[in-house]
């Protein structure tokens, strides 16, 4: 064998690697699985937070989205206190004009309300705008007419009554408040008022007017309401709207509406009393204000931002079985109450109604209108709104 062949084969023979190596081999093998765990169990931790942070239910002690008040800090590790809005609650409230649920004792009783009333019952009359009543926060009617059994007539022209359980019509389709302030409240005598109103009182229905006033939680808003008389003093009625709205502030009303009976049969435009009653009360904080006893429609005025029906017409009217005009209207407002109070927003449904379902009578069923005939009362409306004499 030549010298270089066996440099060849000592080459290729395999080395023990010496036990220091070793050592260093194990040591370097062991560094490198704990880094490897270390890192691993750093990546479990990190996940877990991030799976917290966006998935995980808010703890008692968070406001928002399971982060604590106390884990949240700014740049320079000093806490942010977060706050949560304040709620608001708003109310929809529906305002009808005339509903006589009864008739006058010289009327032809085959065509009166009453002979409606033991045809169909109490449903009837107001299920075309039920859905709208059910819907609202509270509903307010004027009832002019009287829920009585006595026989004492008062000597009038027209006198109207219906027996007690008439009240059902009112009940059954989410009529919660009337007001009693207008001519025919006592058509057999004070008595008349005293069964009325304890009918009202019998079946949850809230009544107000005259020297009555009512302060009424709905959905957690005080709402105020108050009815005015204006038929005979007029403008005389100026103190009694001043007391009567301060009133019912003082007892925590958050929505003051004032409902007036005044004006004059079947005009179209208010009369100066109606005028200067009506923005009377809207400077003493009044928050809407409507009116009934023309027997027609009347304009509506925004004063100082704040609404003034001045006739909502007649609406379930037992008093004529064929009208005329049978034109009506439900005015419909939604409040809004904030920390700070009544919010300024001005939110209005004007809904165009006639008192009755068929056109060549009245059938005591106030109905929606649609199409043309709706276009044309909204028309009516607006055209009549601008007769109302500016401020």
């Amino acid at each position: 064998m030549t010298q270089s062949t066996q440099n060849i084969a000592k080459s290729t023979v395999p080395r023990k690697p010496s036990p220091i190596k070793k050592h260093y081999r194990k040591k370097r093998r062991r560094a490198t699985i704990f880094a490897v765990i270390l890192i691993a169990i750093v990546l479990l931790i990190a996940g877990f937070m991030i799976y917290s942070i966006l998935f995980m239910e808010p703890s008692e002690n968070s406001n928002i989205s399971g982060i604590s008040t106390e884990a949240v800090y700014d740049k320079v590790n000093v806490p942010i206190e977060i706050t949560t809005p304040e709620p608001e609650i708003s109310i929809t409230i529906s305002v009808v004009g005339d509903c006589t649920l009864g008739t006058d004792e010289n009327f032809n009783y085959s065509r009166s309300l009453n002979a409606y009333y033991e045809k169909y019952g109490p449903e009837y009359f107001l299920k075309n705008v039920k859905s709208i009543f059910e819907t609202d926060d509270l509903t307010i009617a004027n009832l002019e007419g009287t829920f009585t059994d006595s026989t004492t007539r008062v000597d009038k022209t027209y006198a109207f009554k219906g027996p007690r359980e008439f009240v059902n019509i009112l009940t059954s389709s989410s009529v919660e408040s009337v007001t009693l302030a207008n001519n025919h409240s006592r058509d057999y005598g004070s008595q008349s008022l005293a069964d009325t109103k304890a009918t009202l009182d019998s079946a949850g229905v809230i009544h107000f007017g005259y020297d009555e006033t009512s302060v009424v939680d709905v959905n957690g808003v005080k709402v105020g309401l108050i009815g005015i008389y204006e038929l005979i003093d007029h403008t005389g009625r100026a103190q009694q709207v001043k007391e009567h709205i301060a009133k019912v502030k003082s007892e925590g009303a958050d929505v003051v509406i004032v409902i007036f009976h005044w004006g004059i049969e079947r005009d179209a435009a208010p009369n100066s009393h109606q005028t200067m009653l009506a923005r009377l009360a809207i400077d003493e904080g009044a928050d809407l204000v409507c009116g009934h006893h023309p027997h027609v429609l009347q304009g509506i005025e925004v004063y100082k931002g704040k609404n003034i029906v001045y006739s909502l017409g007649n609406f379930c009217f037992g008093g004529n079985s064929n009208p005329s005009d049978k034109d009506t209207m439900i005015f419909q407002q939604t409040f809004t109450i904030t920390k700070d109070g009544l919010k300024d927003d001005n939110v209005t449904n004007v809904i165009p109604c006639s008192l009755s379902s068929e056109k060549s009578r009245n059938n005591y069923q106030p109905t929606p209108a649609t199409g043309d005939e709706a276009t044309r009362i909204m028309k009516k409306i607006e055209e009549r709104s601008a007769l109302i004499p500016k401020p």
